[in-house]
């Protein structure tokens, strides 16, 4: 019922923009000045993927439209927690009740970017998913700029399906894959095949990395295993007004409390769930390091991974833990990309160490992690959360990242460089539709190369595309002839 009155209140004030809109009302873009863009997504929070995806929209936005071409917002839920993130794009807090900051915020701006990865589904939190409709909603019932950037659809609640099909209609949702081209066109919403955002990141230098695992007890030569565990169990995060008065009144659900009026799945069927998921990994892994004696990291992308990576380092012993709260995503991918193999359930984790060409392995709850080891033709590195054979299959595949690092590495590079070249794709989309909305507004002409549409990238970026690229076309003329 919470989440049907939040769904309904923001389908009302999308409408009121609309009107209003029409009234003459709203902040109109005039040549010359600069277009004044809002990035709607979930940051604040120490969810390194969320950041590490908007601080390279940010990049990718101002190399596409020029940098003094564009006034950059990015929404956050803390600043504190965001300092030192996304340049000089100005940040703005978004309170846990988000509508009528919606409704002031977006009318502000000229357009908005959506970032949230997992922008249509039900899987996580409704609250969510109806905060980033009613972003591009609100913009769109303006005829202003509407994209969704790096998106993927999935599963929703038919109330949620129904307000995306009415009010992103005429939004334009730049996909991370087919599955969810499929299930937005099925809604009547237009999508183009895209990517994530996180490919061209670059974290601090490798000897960050290296000094961080040198003082977590590294002896600079044992092979490093990172493994990075979530809480599956405990989604979606739903709206519970009663819940919430509960909780202020008699301190109730205290440990399914996320913020304000959210609260997590919760139950004894959730907390044997994870009990069985942390005991398959962390015996895994402890046979794992018996056989090869690897040096261990547990590695939580978001705070909210934190119980689960102390979980898991108490069955494992002696292993040290990082975290997002502790370090900054700069210090974290850059610790990430100096482990030599990477066991994960956080699909950033996997992304952001495949440009480093880290093997790596994944335990999925969703279509994410899967999607991406199908890429690399490597779904034999692919388990489920929930899987009986959950241990072994793990043992398994980091043995194979051990024996086989180099195959996965094969896999890895063409994959990397297949993204980057959809992330440069959703650049020209982004330059198509600035066009067609606003004219006049000073955009580059003539033939470009699709590197040109990238934010800058890194040295070893450059020459993994280059390599790539040389052996495809060494490999077609040899088939030509």
């Amino acid at each position: 019922m919470t989440d049907l009155l939040l769904v309904m209140w923001v389908a009302a004030l999308i409408r009121r923009t609309r009107l209003e809109w029409m009234l003459g009302a709203g902040e109109r873009w005039r040549p010359g000045e600069p277009l004044k863009l809002l990035f709607a997504g979930y940051n604040g929070t120490r969810n390194t993927g969320s950041d590490v995806r908007v601080a390279e929209m940010l990049r990718q936005v101002q190399t596409v439209l020029g940098a003094k071409n564009v006034a950059l917002t990015v929404m956050t839920h803390d600043p504190e927690r965001t300092r030192g993130y996304f340049g000089e794009a100005k940040q703005v807090h978004l309170p846990n009740i988000f509508p009528p900051f919606l409704y002031r915020e977006v009318r502000k701006h000229h357009g908005v970017i959506a970032c949230e990865g997992s922008m249509f589904k039900s899987k996580f939190a409704n609250a969510l998913t109806t905060m980033m409709i009613g972003s591009l909603g609100i913009a769109a019932a303006e005829n202003k700029l509407s994209i969704g950037y790096g998106a993927e659809a999935g599963e929703m609640d038919p109330m949620l399906a129904r307000l995306c099909a009415r009010y992103c209609s005429h939004s334009l949702i730049l996909t991370r894959n087919e599955a969810s081209q499929a299930i937005l066109s099925a809604l009547g919403v237009p999508s183009e095949l895209g990517t994530d955002t996180a490919w061209t990141f670059e974290p601090h230098g490798p000897e960050v990395g290296r000094r961080a695992l040198t003082e977590a007890g590294w002896d600079g030569r044992a092979p490093v295993l990172a493994v990075c565990p979530i809480h599956p169990f405990w989604w979606p995060v739903r709206a519970s007004i009663g819940k919430f008065a509960a909780n202020a009144v008699f301190g109730a659900y205290k440990a399914s409390h996320h913020r304000s009026v959210y609260f997590h799945n919760a139950g004894p069927e959730v907390d044997q769930a994870f009990e069985r998921y942390i005991a398959a990994l962390a015996g895994a892994v402890t046979a794992f390091r018996q056989r090869h004696g690897v040096f261990v990291i547990v590695v939580g992308m978001e705070r909210l991974d934190t119980g689960a990576c102390e979980a898991l380092a108490a069955r494992v012993g002696q292993t040290p833990v990082f975290t997002s709260d502790r370090c900054d995503m700069y210090e974290l991918v850059s610790a990430l990309r100096a482990c030599n193999m990477l066991l994960s359930s956080r699909y950033h984790a996997i992304v952001t160490t495949m440009p480093a060409l880290v093997p790596s392995a994944g335990v999925t709850m969703d279509e994410r992690i899967r999607n991406i080891m199908g890429e690399r033709g490597q779904e034999d590195l692919l388990m489920t959360v929930d899987d009986p054979d959950l241990e072994s299959k793990a043992l398994a595949a980091m043995e194979t990242l051990r024996s086989d690092g180099d195959a996965v590495r094969d896999g890895i590079a063409p994959a990397v460089v297949r993204n980057l070249k959809r992330m440069a794709q959703m650049g020209v989309f982004l330059e198509r539709n600035v066009r067609e909305l606003y004219p006049a507004f000073p955009l580059g002409g003539g033939v470009r190369s699709w590197e040109s549409y990238l934010p800058p990238l890194s040295p070893a970026l450059v020459k993994l595309v280059e390599t790539h690229d040389g052996r495809a076309q060494a490999a077609s003329m040899t088939s030509r002839n």
